[in-house]
């Protein structure tokens, strides 16, 4: 099995919500990419079809954005 990647931006909203992630999922089967630090990975990001941070894309494709803390485009700044 893949692992689910948790995309954040390192807001206060996002930091929580990815400690609650690890927690309910585990540390292993998460990977965790803070696109504000490594901006490479918005790119990969939208095309999973992230729309907005935190959210997590699981190994089948789905995207689970979880309590707005902000849109791609304002990461992108």
């Amino acid at each position: 099995m893949s692992k689910s990647i948790f995309y954040h931006a390192g807001c206060p909203v996002c930091i929580s919500a990815e400690h609650d992630i690890i927690e309910l999922v585990g540390k292993n089967n998460v990977e965790v990419v803070n696109i504000g630090e490594i901006r490479n990975r918005i790119e990969e990001a939208e095309k999973a079809g992230v729309k907005s941070v935190p959210a997590m894309v699981t190994p089948t494709g789905n995207v689970l954005h979880i309590n707005y803390g902000a849109s791609i485009a304002d990461v992108k700044g």
